[in-house]
C-alpha cells in the first residue's frame, strides 16, 4: 500500500496529549484498513506529522477523523526509504531508560531537519585534466572525508549526487560543525596531495511537509542553491540556519540573493569556517 505523511497544526498541544492522539489512531487503525506507522511532533512550533500505511489519502485522512478529529492540514505520499534517509526511522522509537531518562516514555522528535549539500569545485574540468581514473579517484577521497565527518557529527547520507553528498541531520549546528569540519578537512587533504580538491557546501533547514508535494522538498531545493551560490571552500547557509547558530559560528551576511525556483530574493549567509 502506498505511504502518506501528514501534517497537523498543534499549537498548545503537549507532547503527553499527541501520544495519546497516536494511541487512538492505534485503536482503530485495523478498522479503517491503515497501518498507522509513527509520528513526529514539535512542541516548540506547533506541529506534528504522522506516517500512515493506507490504500489511498482519504482514507488516511479518514483515521484521524474517525479516532480524535484532529484533521490533517496537509498530506502527501512518499517512499519510505526517503523518511529513513532524512529523519532516521520509519517506526515508532524505542524507549531508552538510564539516569538522564528515568521513564520508560521515548524522547519526542520534532521532525526539523537541516539539509546539507556538497558539491565539487568545476568537477567536470577537473575529468578532463586528470582522465577518468584519477578524477574516480579524487571524487572518492571526497567522498571519504565528507562521510567520516558525518559519522562524527551525526549526520545522514540521503544520496550522492555524482559530484557531492546530500545529507540529513537532526540538529542545525551539527550541520554547520560538519560543514566547517568537511572544509578542514579539505584544507588538510590538499596540503598533502599533489593535486587539490575544492568543494561548496549549502544548508537549510525546515520541516518535512511544506508548501511542497515532496519530502523536505523545498528544504532540499533551497539548500542545493545555497550550494551553487557558494564559492569554492565556501558554506552558505539560510537566514533559517544563521538563526540556529550560537555566537561561536562567524556569520557574515551576503545580501540578498535571487535563487532559482524562488520568487523573492532570498537572505543568504557564509560560515567562516576557518
Amino acid at each position: 500500500m502506498p505511504i502518506f505523511m501528514d501534517r497537523h497544526q498543534l499549537e498548545g498541544v503537549t507532547a503527553e496529549q499527541i501520544a495519546k492522539l497516536h494511541e487512538m489512531d492505534l485503536q482503530i487503525e485495523d478498522k479503517v484498513g491503515v497501518r498507522m506507522l509513527t509520528y513526529w511532533f514539535d512542541e516548540a512550533r506547533g506541529t506534528g506529522f504522522c506516517l500512515i500505511e493506507a490504500p489511498n489519502k482519504q482514507t488516511a485522512v479518514k483515521v484521524h477523523a474517525l479516532s480524535h478529529g484532529n484533521i490533517a492540514a496537509e498530506i502527501i505520499e512518499i517512499e519510505l526509504s526517503a523518511v529513513e534517509a532524512f529523519l532516521g526511522r520509519i517506526a515508532d522509537p524505542v524507549a531508552e531508560t538510564g539516569p538522564k531518562r528515568p521513564s520508560a516514555d521515548p524522547a519526542v522528535d520534532p521532525a526539523f531537519r537541516a539539509i546539507m549539500f556538497t558539491d565539487i569545485v568545476e568537477s567536470t574540468a577537473m575529468t578532463a585534466r586528470l582522465g577518468d581514473k584519477q578524477s574516480v579517484e579524487m571524487v572518492r577521497s571526497h567522498d571519504s572525508i565528507v562521510r567520516r565527518k558525518l559519522k562524527e557529527t551525526g549526520g545522514r547520507e540521503v544520496k550522492h549526487t555524482g559530484d557531492g553528498i546530500m545529507a540529513s541531520f537532526d540538529d542545525v549546528v551539527a550541520s554547520v560543525e560538519c560543514s566547517c569540519a568537511i572544509q578542514r578537512g579539505l584544507q588538510s587533504f590538499n596540503r598533502d596531495s599533489r593535486e587539490e580538491l575544492h568543494v561548496r557546501i549549502g544548508v537549510d533547514c525546515g520541516e518535512p511537509v511544506e508548501d511542497s508535494n515532496d519530502l523536505f522538498g523545498g528544504t532540499v531545493q533551497m539548500a542545493a542553491r545555497l550550494c551553487e551560490r557558494a564559492t569554492a571552500d565556501a558554506i552558505v547557509v539560510s537566514d533559517r540556519v544563521g538563526d540556529e547558530l550560537p555566537r561561536r559560528f562567524a556569520v557574515k551576511s551576503l545580501g540578498t540573493s535571487s535563487l532559482k525556483g524562488f520568487s523573492a530574493p532570498v537572505p543568504v549567509f557564509e560560515v567562516d569556517w576557518r
